[in-house]
């Protein structure tokens, strides 16, 4: 848990945290501006008109993250021109003056640095941006680094065939983003910015564009707007200095000639209007019925310290607003299922908060009218002074873990500031002076002062409404009396105010006597402490310094639903559910909304979920129904649904634990079962294993666990206490012929999804080593088939590989077997035509093996992406997780983990083409030609 109480709340204070509450105010005047250069950086210009920025940072170590960032999107794209910003980006990965033929591609595998769609690159409708993420251990990687942007700034070729080829990717993310959710976006993007350009300028264009436009009018489009002074070079990295960076920056990029007569960006508006708008979508795909509000205002950018100000109230307003929005989804007989406000950016020029909720069917209208009442309440009384002071607590216990963490920021996020540096939109100011500021002005932001941002959320001034339902219930005329009706209540003084529920000052009420540590065992290889406490719990402890106010745990039992009688599975998958909404911590959620959470209160959590003995209440089991009603109804009318349930079937038999839940399966829930499996669940302490990992002290964090984890009784008869070895695996049947199957769907526009299997089997003798080998091997062919089918026949956007074993008994002895799966979308014409060419791809690795540059590159892949994840403290609660979990564990969580290490480092550096192809044959079915399935999803 990654946030601390401030203050006098928190009953114990690390020295962390007394290094925050320490910091001395300062002296300020609000019309002051803040910081115009960007602390941290080697800032200039040169003498072409680029920009750089330039700065160090060691997380994570030895790496560099870097941007080229170009002040060009699809709003200044003329008629004939709509995508082509797009398309150019596109066409940087493909080729430039000095590398062809993917060669990017292939240079940023070869180092480590995964490519990847929506990874590398992003267009928007005012900006591009082009993004590395590079190892910098070899003196030559980042000037390499440099040289491919300095390509993309200036040399990117636009061929024939290099626009042939990228036609098929964009086509095919174009497509994707054709179905309910995509095509109703677009059509609101529409109704919000109407009157302004960016209403049909959204990046990805027309179709007939991106399938006709000539390579002249894409140079035309480039030429005009890639100039120098338009874009902004940004490195940051664990590098020793900056100004040898900067050096390479001249290096590569000051010899290119400035445009003499550039054409200046034009700023583009949007124009107000006073009536709302209205967007009401009939959408037979759509995953539920939503209502959104958005209100458009002028972006305000921060400059001086009253726009800080101004941007502490507005975050605190929507903290509030939040708050208040969660409760009233958790009363009884709620307006809606959920509902949230957000301040996002919309256009350059314009922003948008917006407040959206989901509903039951039927729902709108009450949920729209209950959004505005809220809005219309806070406007008139204002947010009360307790609402103020949580949202104060909150503001400040994220101020205090962004300045405890301020030398362990992420370089991938210190970039992005000077990226909003650079578009204005943000100044970067030293963090120890911003946190000193942030306390000295927040006390002064006061009740009013929050509540005013309400005034922003008036229907009267650039509003706009939409509503998605499945089948029409509320009309324009309905939602307009709305409007009217909640504005008239406002006007008559017939708001009443909020009434807040009870708050827990105290989580656990009768505190538990603690216990005690019956033995405790040291395993330094992973540098990590186990205690097993007098009630039987097992606790693993290692502490990091990766993160100076981040603590995480997670804890398992071993059981699950796989031991149960069929007939009891649905009610018991629903228990969770239904003790969620009721309140699995011994009080309702929205009352325990308002705490913050560290590690005390955390761990008080954990005790009260053991000693809580779950009640369905017919209220809160109504909610949990309907929602679950309602999702299995969006499920029906996803097209995608009945494909994914055939896969399923085919790949594992009918088996009830590779289904999706159905409204006859929703009847038969027994809500006192659920509940009653759920309390058993957590009954026994002596069962569970809790790992906790982070900036752990021990002088605060053991007499804790002692007394909340050791605290928790025993029942005196065990409940449930299953032996790792004797669960039960779930029935899978595995086909052993080739199925190929073509499913048809009902759908507004054409898609295509491909879904290919093929059984792989893991041999007892060498199963560490395997379990690492298809890993190897899924990358290389997914590296493989993203080769054929994207770069070099142009069909689709992206594909994935990934493995599943998740049915297999987790014995120590015998075989184990799972499946690989490949899946991508296409066109439906071509969808089987695709699913022949990757099948000859893993034929021939089957048959020839990979080259030595495909080996290195997913070794030099793996090799990066593990040496960032050894910096990372989810990739430890995770191994950590795996060394108990794992067939080889007989007690000894450090022999569990050196034999998954090993065996990784065996597979290392033994993995060859000839090593690897073997495998191919192996694990997979060969030829694979031979057995395998494929569903083909098909428009009916």
């Amino acid at each position: 848990m990654d946030n601390l109480l401030p203050g006098e709340s928190s009953k114990i204070l690390s020295k962390t945290k007394l290094r925050f509450r320490s910091l001395k105010l300062v002296d300020f005047n609000e019309d002051e501006n803040l910081a115009e250069t960007p602390y941290g950086a080697d800032y200039g210009r040169l003498s072409n008109g680029l920009t750089y920025y330039v700065s160090t940072n060691s997380t994570p170590k030895k790496r560099a993250a870097l941007s080229l960032v170009v002040n060009v999107g699809s709003v200044l794209e003329e008629e004939e021109e709509r995508g082509v910003a797009h398309i150019v980006e596109h066409l940087a990965f493909s080729a430039t003056k000095n590398y062809t033929n993917h060669d990017i591609v292939k240079f940023v595998e070869s180092i480590g640095a995964e490519f990847g769609p929506c990874q590398n690159a992003s267009t928007t409708e005012d900006e591009t941006i082009y993004e590395l993420f590079v190892p910098i251990d070899k003196p030559e990687l980042i000037s390499q680094s440099i040289s491919v942007l300095a390509e993309f700034s200036s040399e990117i070729r636009v061929s024939v065939d290099d626009l042939e080829t990228e036609r098929g990717a964009v086509l095919e993310e174009y497509r994707g983003r054709r179905d309910a959710d995509g095509r109703m976006n677009d059509a609101h993007w529409a109704v919000m910015l109407e009157g302004s350009k960016y209403a049909e300028r959204l990046p990805i264009g027309l179709e007939n564009v991106i399938r006709t436009v000539s390579p002249e009018i894409v140079k035309r489009f480039y030429n005009k707007w890639y100039q120098m002074q338009n874009m902004a070079l940004i490195i940051v990295g664990d590098f020793p200095d900056t100004q040898s960076v900067v050096e390479l920056i001249k290096t590569h990029f000051e010899d290119k000639t400035p445009k003499l007569d550039p054409t200046p960006i034009p700023r583009f508006t949007v124009p107000s209007h006073e009536e709302p708008r209205f967007s009401v979508f009939v959408e037979s795909e759509a995953a539920g019925s939503v209502v959104g509000i958005t209100f458009k205002i002028p972006t305000n950018w921060m400059k001086t310290v009253k726009d800080y100000r101004n941007f502490m109230a507005e975050d605190m307003f929507f903290n509030a607003m939040n708050q208040r929005l969660f409760k009233l989804s958790h009363k009884k007989d709620p307006p809606y299922f959920s509902c949230s406000a957000a301040s996002n950016g919309l256009v350059r020029a314009t922003k948008a908060y917006t407040m959206t909720s989901s509903c039951k069917h039927n729902g709108i209208i009450e949920s729209l009218e209950s959004m505005l009442i809220e809005l219309a309440r806070v406007r008139k009384y204002g947010f009360s002074e307790r609402e103020i002071s949580i949202a104060r607590a909150v503001s400040m216990s994220e101020m205090e873990s962004e300045y405890l963490e301020r030398d362990q920021i992420q370089s991938s996020l210190i970039r992005t500031y000077y990226t909003l540096h650079f578009f204005g939109k943000l100044p970067v100011v030293d963090p120890e002076y911003e946190a000193k500021l942030f306390k000295t002005i927040l006390p002064y932001v006061s009740a009013s002062e929050v509540s005013q941002f309400s005034e922003y959320f008036r229907t009267s001034f650039n509003c706009v409404i939409k509503t998605i339902e499945p089948q029409a219930t509320a009309t324009l005329d309905d939602l307009r009396s709305v409007v009217l009706r909640v504005n008239a209540l406002e006007e008559e003084g017939s708001i009443f105010p909020w009434e807040d529920e009870s708050t827990v000052e105290e989580i656990v009420r009768v505190e538990p006597t603690p216990g005690h540590v019956v033995q405790q065992l040291e395993y330094p290889i992973i540098d990590a402490t186990e205690l097993i406490l007098s009630n039987g719990m097992r606790v693993c402890c290692k502490s990091t310094d990766f993160f100076d106010d981040q603590v995480l745990f997670t804890g398992f039992s071993y059981g699950g639903l796989s031991e149960l009688k069929e007939s009891d599975y649905f009610s018991c998958l629903m228990g969770s559910d239904i003790a969620e909404q009721t309140g699995l911590f011994g009080h309702r959620a929205e009352v325990l909304t308002d705490m913050l959470a560290d590690l005390e209160i955390a761990l008080q959590l954990v005790y009260q979920l053991f000693i809580t003995n779950m009640q369905p209440e017919e209220d809160d089991v109504k909610i949990v129904m309907q929602k679950d009603e309602e999702s299995i109804h969006a499920e029906e009318r996803d097209p995608h649904t009945v494909f994914t349930n055939r896969v399923l079937e085919i790949n594992y038999g009918n088996s009830i634990f590779f289904r999706t839940m159905k409204m006859d399966d929703l009847k038969e829930v027994d809500p006192v079962k659920g509940c009653e499996y759920f309390n058993n669940s957590f009954k026994d302490p002596s069962t569970f294993t809790v790992v906790i990992i982070g900036k752990i002290e021990p002088t605060i964090a053991s007499p804790l666990i002692l007394q909340y984890l050791g605290g928790i009784p025993r029942p005196t008869t065990p409940i449930f206490n299953f032996e790792h070895f004797d669960l039960t695996s779930l029935p899978c049947t595995y086909p052993s012929t080739v199925i190929r199957e073509v499913v048809r769907s009902p759908m507004v526009e054409a898609q295509s999804s491909v879904h290919l299997c093929f059984l792989v089997e893991l041999k007892e003798e060498t199963m560490m080593e395997d379990k690492h080998l298809i890993q190897f091997m899924s990358k290389l062919l997914e590296t493989k088939i993203l080769q054929v089918l994207r770069f070099k026949h142009g069909q689709i956007y992206s594909t994935g590989v990934s493995m599943f074993f998740g049915g297999n008994k987790p014995s120590r002895v015998g075989d184990v077997r799972g499946d690989l799966n490949v899946y991508f979308s296409c066109d439906p014409v071509i969808s089987s035509t695709l699913v022949d060419l990757v099948l000859d791809e893993i034929l021939r690795l089957q048959v020839e093996g990979p080259s030595d540059d495909d080996v290195s590159a997913i070794l030099e892949i793996e090799q990066r992406t593990y040496e960032i994840e050894l910096q990372d403290n989810y990739y430890w609660l995770e191994m950590i997780m795996s060394s108990y979990q794992s067939r080889n564990y007989s007690g000894d969580i450090d022999a569990s983990f050196k034999i998954l290490d090993e065996a990784r480092n065996n597979v290392r550096n033994t993995l060859t083409p000839s090593t690897a192809q073997a495998t191919l044959q192996r694990m997979l079915p060969f030829p694979c030609k031979e057995q395998y399935t494929v569903v083909i999803l098909m428009p009916q």
